[in-house]
């Protein structure tokens, strides 16, 4: 088979096209002819060399993918050759064939595309367990996303919207804002020109946010704390202003906040075949039904790999970035 390899860790022109092996599903897994495959700020930091996959995981780039079904693994009675789905895997999707566990492999929405289904599970799992499972966020609450035209703020505007939350979002041009706003968002913030927390404070009357989902870190976390009200949760699933930061407890303790986080790809197959579980119930019939959908920015080749990874250190796309494999 054809996949992407890295040479030697670095920019985007670290990534070729390489031939070789297929890989043999095991016990659980099945093999996935893929049609495409999401591109995701993971797959960038691998690329640079600070985010190795987990132990026994495939090296090759790639965490979500859609294609159809060449091979059953021993065990596997949930699918049959020739299914297509959708599925999360912990690596190996820059490739033209790819080894999926059965219990984390979805059927593609009805209406969908096998392209709009490989911007499906690395954003929805996220957006899932950490929005609606660790953030436990309620109908009638208030939800603030940094990041509104990313793939996951762009999934968690719609899904927040869908399960009746006010929503706001930040994002840095008005052509993004507006697109938020299409989505869903009762508010759209340019981060550029305006303070999220002096906006959340107006917008509220003064009350905060009872969810924020954060993937900036840095010098957001003190200013996320003064966005949320009392009782307040913040959820961090990136730092990409920094891991590290100094802060004044205080208004975590005069507010009852609770800071949270969690990253999802090492863990337990057990652990991501229930939040598949959860979003084939709670989520595929929104996205069968038209009320949520993956917002597709561009697709490349996979040879052009290298393009789409500079596409996204740009911070240009509003949505998903994906490779058209076969």
């Amino acid at each position: 088979m054809r996949y992407i390899t890295i040479e030697t860790p670095g920019g985007p022109e670290a990534l070729t096209l390489v031939d070789g092996p297929a890989p043999t599903p095991r016990e659980g897994e099945v093999l996935i002819r893929v049609a495409a495959a999401g591109v995701n700020r993971p797959d960038i930091a691998q690329r640079q060399g600070a985010y190795p996959p987990p132990p026994g995981a495939s090296p090759i780039l790639g965490m979500e993918i859609a294609g159809t079904i060449a091979a059953l693994g021993p065990g596997v009675e949930s699918h049959k050759i020739g299914d297509q789905v959708c599925a999360l895997v912990s690596g190996g999707g820059y490739a033209e064939y790819c080894a999926a566990p059965a219990a984390q492999c979805l059927p593609i929405p009805q209406g969908l595309s096998l392209i709009e289904a490989a911007a499906l599970p690395e954003t929805y799992f996220t957006v899932w367990t950490n929005v609606f499972q660790r953030g436990r966020l309620q109908p009638g609450e208030t939800f603030l996303v940094h990041g509104g035209s990313s793939g996951i703020g762009t999934t968690a505007i719609q899904l927040a919207h869908q399960f009746g939350a006010r929503v706001i979002a930040d994002a840095g041009t008005e052509e993004k804002c507006a697109v938020c706003r299409s989505l869903g968002a009762n508010l759209a913030i340019n981060y550029k020109t305006q303070d999220f927390v002096a906006e959340v404070k107006q917008f509220t009357e003064g009350r905060g946010v009872d969810l924020i989902l954060d993937m900036v870190g840095g010098p957001y976390f003190s200013r996320n704390l003064a966005a949320l009200a009392r009782e307040g949760r913040l959820v961090q699933i990136a730092f990409l202003q920094g891991a590290k930061i100094e802060v004044d407890l205080t208004l975590l303790m005069v507010k009852r906040l609770t800071v949270t986080g969690s990253t999802l790809r090492p863990r337990t197959v057990a652990e991501k075949g229930a939040i598949a579980r959860d979003l084939h119930e709670r989520v595929w019939p929104l996205l069968e039904s038209g009320k949520v959908k993956p917002l597709i920015y561009r697709t490349f080749p996979l040879a052009d790999a290298a393009q789409a990874h500079a596409l996204m250190e740009s911070s240009e796309h509003i949505g998903k970035i994906v490779l058209t494999v076969s």
